[in-house]
């Protein structure tokens, strides 16, 4: 049993106390301590052991004492007990501050542990312990950087410090730089190997973070080996075990989870980890005990986020959605950074989203998308938030980036598609059988609603087959692929029962009684419905009728389908039939607008307008005034009640023009995406005469439709041109009626063709008012008005080309046939036997034909003038042409002498220079020979040399001669080119200069390669470079006049020469032609 004994003052006995049995109140110990003035160090055991037993308030007291002024001064000339009495209280209320929750509590345990620190720097401002404890402190309050100044102090003056390494350590785990605190881990294991087990948890927890695992497990089996009951070490080792996924290492990990808990259950993530797993199993109940429990023993703000997250979590599986988003925000709340824990803030999102509250739900996601930006589930969460509030471009990115990131995610591309749907049909298509695909590539089944959607766009398309196939796939097996395929068919019956055959449902019950399976799940109705559409775009409306039959035959209720019947019906023009079916539906929803509004159709088109009226009304009364249709219908109605007669009434007109206006500002106010109402609004502009506005309006329509393929309105393009063609801008009227013609009617409208033809009527463009009229003659010929129309063109083309003061024969001749035609036109229009049925004036038509008559006439007339003019000028343009000719003849001809004469004197050149070239090669043949007799004497190469130089001198003489004589018949032939033509002459100067320079120089250049063999063959004079020759020393040269006269050559005189100076020398100077050879005195 531990004891300390306490020294009595003056004597030699001690006061025993055991350590196990300290009294409760600590006063008593206090008062031994004061009066025996038991040195320091033991008051800081008996601390020591108040806190070992829990006991703080005793602990605190007797430090608190030991550290009081008093004893300050008693003790004074102890230090480092009293340093260390400062620095446990600094270390306690440090531990105080880092475990408190509350803020205001937390600060003032740090003040108080930061005074107890100072006042130990007082003491000993280089006590390691002091600086150790200060470098704890601000760890504790996460000022990491100057922690780790505080403990650099400690390990500059003592580098093997273990607590300062440990806290450095620390300090750098917390930085995340784990490499750097597993090497200061390290090294305090190697200063002191007799370190605590828990040292190895630090390089186990480093090699966690650094992803060696295996390292990281051994040294936590290293910490159990050392310390089997070490909690912290079996709470690692089962975390290890759970993130192997596999079902062995789960049960491993929870075997050690449960030992952990055993040990201590008080341990907060072995809590966290077990409620983990109660809830994939299931059992919330033990969920919420052990959270509750870990969320009570545990004051670490991730440690808590966890817990409160386990809750969250258990209450958000069984749909308890308020709980769950506070414990979510409780989780949250508990984290300084997303990027510690980021689950809170995805299920804080789903709930938000789940409770309606979008922009809060959208704030967590993106926190959640910050840290993991290629998370797919994110994406397509954030996608539909953004669609919900209304930002389809947002949308769609997040959609797309989904589908880039997981190209196998069908569900992303299901989301993708349906977004598409709206804005881009081609890459909605796409998105839609890459879903298939993807769904049946993973054997799943492909829901109905997918293959009616990708049905729906194929045949929005045009891809009828496409569509046909798809609805098919999607309706499966059933009654209607009889009637598809053709092996059923409706039973025939006689034409006066045809007009009911649509309300017929006899075949059905006829075919139930054959035994045939006659059902249609709910689910699969629409895909039926679509498919009839489809055959009535493919004209197969039989079949159609049949499955919109079968359809009311299992669900008479569905309105749509007595629409589709009486569309069909009001197709055949059986207007009796299409209103019974229309007062069906009706029957079912008297304020259906879809049916009320069909129903005002078919009366306006029995020309019943009260009643169109009433049920107009009818049908904006039944939707409360928001159905755009309704309204727009009304609109519609006043805007034909105001033009539909020839005599207007001009205050009605107005009338009703102004309600058409209220009306279809009405439906743009509500929905100012709405082009007809906008169209029906520029209509009424332009009929009031506000053309700028009614453009505009038509403009921006024309845009809006263009950029939509679900909207085909050639109505605005006609309406727009109408306001172009009244504003007299002809050539934009006409630009826009043919991008109408072409884009909606493939080029076959007679109207609008006529439309073109009036307008290039007013912009007096005749020959293709013409054209386009002949191309609407030919689309419909039964049209005696175009026929009219071409008549009166070719008569306006006629009288416009006489009138004109200049005109040419062609056109004239035009004229003269457009007239011819014209009068022809007329008379048979005149001939026609229902003149008065087309709306034609017979006595008009007789003043087209006279008139016609009479410009034929005058355009004879004119037509002879211009032929006789036109003769005269041709005339005129045939003399021109031969002298053209002439001239041009003449030209060619001098040009083939200029180039005869050039290529002569080229001839001539290179026969010269062959000459030339001839010449140096006998002259290279003549050195070759005098090199071969070198070895001669000396006399018989000088008398050699002479000979030689003699016949060079006497060629070289003959060769200028000849150049000269070449050189004058060049001349002659130059003079003579100068008397056919002044202007050659300067060429020919030229070449002449040229040719004379050439020969001078190459006259120079022979007699240079003359003197190079002499110095070859070593002919030199050896009295011209010694140094004991006479001075005056008599010299001869060539000498050559500037005018080209011939040189003259002087032998050099020989005289008798002495023993012994027989060398011969030549002048080694390079500034003479030739030297002459001397003799020596």
């Amino acid at each position: 049993m531990a004891s300390v004994y306490i020294p009595v003052q003056n004597s030699e006995e001690e006061v025993r106390v055991a350590l196990d049995q300290l009294p409760r109140d600590a006063s008593d110990i206090l008062d031994i301590l004061k009066a025996e003035q038991a040195p320091l160090d033991l008051w800081l055991i008996i601390a020591r052991e108040y806190f070992k037993q829990g006991k703080l308030e005793q602990f605190r007291q007797i430090l608190e004492e030991g550290s009081s002024p008093e004893i300050d001064e008693y003790y004074a000339d102890v230090r480092y007990e009293r340093i260390a009495i400062l620095n446990a209280l600094g270390a306690y209320y440090s531990y105080l501050g880092k475990i408190e929750t509350k803020q205001r509590e937390k600060e003032e345990h740090f003040i108080l542990a930061t005074q107890f620190y100072n006042k130990a720097s007082r003491i000993d401002i280089h006590e390691p312990s002091t600086w150790v404890g200060k470098g704890q402190l601000l760890l504790a309050k996460g000022e990491v950087d100057q922690a780790f100044n505080a403990f650099k102090i400690v390990l500059d003056g003592d580098r093997d410090n273990v607590p300062s390494l440990l806290g450095q350590a620390c300090v750098e785990f917390n930085r995340g730089q784990f490499s750097d605190s597993l090497e200061l881990y390290k090294r305090a294991l190697q200063v002191n190997p007799d370190c605590p087990a828990a040292v190895r948890l630090g390089i186990g927890l480093c090699r966690y973070k650094m992803g060696q695992f295996e390292k990281a497990w051994q040294a936590f089996h290293r910490v159990l080996e050392l310390d089997p009951e070490n909690v912290e070490a079996l709470v690692a080792l089962a975390i290890l075990d759970l993130h192997t996924n596999a079902a062995a290492g789960i049960r491993k990990g929870m075997e050690k989870m449960q030992r952990a808990f055993e040990l201590y259950p008080y341990c907060a993530m072995a809590l966290n980890y077990l409620a983990n797993h109660f809830f994939y199993t299931g059992q919330h109940f033990l969920v919420e005990q052990l959270t509750e429990t870990a969320l009570a023993v545990t004051n670490h703000g991730p440690t808590k986020s966890h817990s409160y997250y386990n809750l969250a979590r258990s209450y958000h599986s069984k749909g308890d959605y308020d709980k769950a988003g506070v414990y979510y925000m409780a989780s949250v709340k508990e984290i300084s950074k997303p990027q510690e824990f980021i689950f809170p803030y995805y299920g804080l999102g789903q709930v938000q989203l789940k409770m309606g509250d979008l922009k809060s739900s959208l704030s967590n996601f993106e926190k959640v998308l910050e840290i993991y930006p290629d998370n797919c589930e994110t994406l397509k969460v954030l996608g539909h938030i953004y669609v919900q509030l209304g930002q389809t471009g947002k949308a769609l990115e997040f959609m797309r980036k989904a589908t880039k990131i997981d190209p196998n995610d069908a569900q992303a591309f299901l989301d993708l598609g349906e977004l598409l749907i709206s804005s881009d049909a081609g890459a909605a298509q796409d998105c839609l059988k890459t879903a298939r695909n993807l769904l049946k590539k993973e054997g799943q089944e492909v829901p109905i609603d997918v293959l009616n959607n990708l049905g729906v766009l194929h045949f929005e398309r045009g891809e009828f087959e496409l569509a046909q196939q798809t609805f098919r796939e999607a309706l499966g097996d059933g009654v209607w692929l009889a009637f598809i395929d053709g092996k059923e068919k409706a039973p025939s019956i006689d034409a006066d029962a045809s007009i009911f055959q649509y309300k017929d449902m006899n075949m059905f019950l006829q075919l139930e009684k054959e035994g045939h399976l006659v059902e249609l799940p709910w689910n699969k109705v629409t895909t039926l419905f679509n498919l009839a559409r489809l055959l009535e775009q493919l004209h197969n409306t039989e079949t159609a009728a049949i499955f919109y039959r079968l359809i009311l035959f299992k669900y008479p209720d569905y309105v749509d389908a007595y629409l589709r019947l009486a569309a069909l019906a009001k197709a055949r023009n059986n207007l009796q039939l299409s209103i019974e079916l229309v007062n069906d539906a009706l029957k079912v929803n008297n304020k259906s607008p879809n049916a009320l509004l069909m129903l005002g159709d078919l009366e306006l088109k029995n020309d019943d307008w009260v009643k169109a009226k009433e049920t107009f009304r009818a049908a904006s009364e039944a939707t409360e005034g928001k159905d755009s249709y309704a309204t727009l219908s009304l609109g519609n109605w006043n805007y034909f009640a105001a033009i539909r007669n020839e005599k207007r009434n001009p205050k009605l007109e107005a009338t009703h023009l102004e309600k058409s206006k209220e009306l279809y500002t009405k439906v743009l106010a509500q929905h100012s995406a709405n082009l007809y109402a906008a169209n029906g609004a520029g209509v009424v502009f332009a009929e009031k005469g506000h053309f700028d506005v009614s453009k505009d309006i038509f403009t921006q329509v024309q845009e809006a439709a263009s950029g939509n393929i679900f909207v085909q309105m050639p109505d605005v393009w006609i309406n727009l041109a109408h306001v172009y063609f009244a504003q007299g801008n002809f050539p934009l009227a006409v630009k826009m009626y043919k991008n109408c013609l072409r884009k909606f009617f493939n080029n076959t409208d007679s109207q609008i063709l006529l439309y073109i033809a009036r307008t290039q009527y007013e912009a007096e463009q005749w020959q293709d008012c013409k054209k386009t009229l002949m191309r609407a003659i030919h689309l419909a010929p039964s049209n005696y008005t175009l026929r009219f129309d071409a008549g009166v063109v070719m008569q306006k083309f006629s009288a416009s080309t006489l009138q004109k003061s200049k005109k040419s024969v062609d056109e004239v001749r035009s004229t003269v046939a457009e007239l011819e035609n014209a009068v022809r036109l007329f008379k048979q229009l005149s001939a026609a036997s229902s003149l008065h049925f087309h709306g034609f004036d017979e006595k008009k038509i007789d003043t087209h034909v006279e008139y016609c008559s009479h410009l034929l006439e005058a355009a004879r007339v004119h037509l002879t003038a211009a032929e006789h003019e036109e003769q005269k000028i041709r005339q005129k343009q045939e003399l021109a042409r031969q002298m053209a000719i002439a001239e041009e003849a003449r030209r060619k001809a001098e040009e083939q002498r200029k180039f005869q004469l050039e290529r002569r004197m080229q001839e001539d050149e290179l026969k010269r220079v062959k000459q030339q070239e001839e010449h140096f090669e006998r002259i290279k043949e003549q050195w070759k020979s005098s090199t071969s007799g070198s070895k001669r004497r000396p006399s018989d190469i000088i008398d050699d040399e002479g000979g030689h130089s003699e016949k060079r001198r006497r060629k070289g003489g003959k060769k200028r001669r000849k150049d000269k004589h070449s050189r004058s018949r060049y001349e002659t032939e130059e003079a003579e080119a100068e008397q056919m033509d002044y202007q050659e002459a300067p060429e020919n100067e030229d070449a002449d200069t040229h040719y004379r320079e050439s020969g001078h120089m190459n006259e120079q250049d022979d007699e240079e390669n003359a003197q190079n063999p002499l110095e070859a063959v070593g002919l030199e004079d050896s009295d011209v470079e010694d140094e004991a020759a006479p001075a005056g020393r008599r010299r001869r040269a060539w000498s050559e006049s500037d005018d080209d006269e011939e040189q003259q050559e002087r032998q050099p005189e020989s005289s008798p020469r002495r023993e012994n100076s027989a060398d011969v020398q030549s002048d080694g100077e390079g500034d003479k032609p030739n030297g002459d050879l001397d003799d020596e005195e």
